[in-house]
């Protein structure tokens, strides 16, 4: 049996399993949660029809998402009582898709193509059917490259982060099923960056009053503040990170970001502080080679 190659992970909204998507054989792995310690039991499997890039569930624990970089597709597997028992839709066509993100009413499936420069727009059906929209795609400058999203607590907006050329778009939904208008670009680079760049992740805390992104080249976070409405990001500094930050995450009470340096070998604990968001490193640890992923499952 080939080694087994790690990669998305993503906690079930009821917090009782893990996710993981793996390779080379192409599959969805679910662990049960212990939820006295954290300990991991494999529970189920479900093959997958591509290499997994990005995994995410809908927010009732129905279905699993996982986009496809290299197969240029994103599935949909059915959980029952959390285990992954089939395969319900493949979408063709999303050169580079690198992430499948659910709207906050559970209702629309956001998909970056980072390749096509578009974000496709699906409606989840109940049986776990996605159906284009109308319009069935947003589309970003060219040669941005859309990556990963979050949306902000109150519904009415999406943030982007775009790998290839290390900015972020905010995303007005004006009609999140029809309506959808990008209100602000921002550069996520310190202005005398002149290296290649290339941008990661994004997350924003709980209260939607900070958000973070990460890129690879600078090693660095770059923390924004976010207006009252969830219209207007501000740059209010940058962190220096692990080397090579692919990953990062923020705990649930939205006090604490874990990032994960992917050439360091560690995972570094940032304390969110102040009315800026601004980082301040409590600790760092080594976690083997190679992280990328960083989850947080608190009860």
């Amino acid at each position: 049996m080939c080694p087994v190659r790690f990669s998305p992970m993503v906690v079930s909204p009821d917090k009782r399993y893990l996710y993981v998507g793996v390779r080379p054989e192409f599959r969805v792995l679910a662990y049960r949660i212990a939820p006295d310690d954290g300990a991991l039991t494999f529970a189920a499997e479900s093959a997958l029809p591509g290499s997994p890039t990005h995994i995410s569930t809908d927010h009732h624990g129905r279905f699993v998402f996982v986009g496809s970089y290299n197969a240029g597709n994103v599935s949909v597997t059915r959980l029952q009582d959390g285990l992954p028992v089939e395969l319900v839709d493949v979408v063709e066509g999303l050169d580079g898709c690198h992430s499948a993100n659910i709207t906050p009413d559970n209702r629309t499936l956001w998909v970056p193509a980072l390749k096509q420069d578009r974000i496709c727009l699906f409606t989840l059906s109940d049986d776990g059917h996605l159906v284009a929209q109308e319009p069935a795609e947003v589309n970003t400058v060219e040669g941005a490259g859309p990556r990963h999203m979050v949306f902000h607590p109150n519904r009415q907006y999406a943030y982007c982060v775009n790998e290839l050329n290390s900015s972020v778009d905010v995303w007005q939904l004006k009609n999140p099923h029809g309506e959808i208008e990008c209100v602000q670009t921002l550069d996520m680079m310190p202005a005398d960056f002149s290296d290649t760049r290339w941008a990661a992740d994004i997350h924003i805390t709980p209260d939607g009053r900070h958000l973070y992104a990460c890129d690879r080249t600078a090693s660095l976070i770059t923390v924004f503040s976010v207006s009252e409405d969830g219209s207007v990001l501000s740059v209010e500094g940058f962190q220096p990170t692990e080397a090579q930050p692919r990953g990062f995450n923020i705990d649930n009470s939205g006090k604490y970001l874990i990032a994960a340096g992917q050439k360091s070998h560690h995972i570094a604990v940032y304390e969110i502080t102040g009315t800026q968001g601004l980082l301040t490193e409590k600790g760092r640890y080594a976690v083997g080679q190679g992280p990328m992923w960083v989850v947080v499952n608190a009860y």
